[in-house]
């Protein structure tokens, strides 16, 4: 016997669309509190970390929704600083890199958290 779930409108949404609109939102929330704390001297570690926090959050939940979206979801969320890690020279020869690479590990721990919640909620 199946019970009868409510279904949010967001179960209708693609994962992928709902991981760029993670990318999105979360490049948005970076650049705004990045401008608001320009007179501090740790800027851009904040941001990264909020940043960071952001996309963990949706990975989560985009793949509780979808445990089989871990493939893509995680690549897609953080498409801007991998792709900026690539490009950028001097990425590693900065202190900046522990905060994306440590982002990176979050979103993934929260995405395979985020699979085995979505498979036990399946059964």
């Amino acid at each position: 016997m199946e019970t009868k779930r409510k279904k949010s409108f967001l179960s209708e949404v693609p994962s992928g669309v709902l991981a760029f609109l993670t990318l999105i939102i979360a490049t948005i929330v970076t650049f705004v509190s990045d401008a608001l704390m320009t007179p501090h001297s740790q800027t851009g570690t904040i941001s990264n970390i909020i940043n960071d926090i952001l996309i963990a959050t949706g990975c989560f939940f985009i793949i509780r929704q979808n445990p089989k979206s871990i493939w893509y979801v995680p690549l897609i969320c953080n498409a801007l600083l991998i792709i900026s890690s690539i490009v950028e020279p001097n990425f590693w020869r900065t202190l900046m890199w522990i905060p994306i690479c440590s982002g990176w590990v979050l979103s993934l721990i929260a995405s395979f958290i985020g699979a085995r919640v979505g498979r036990r909620l399946d059964k």
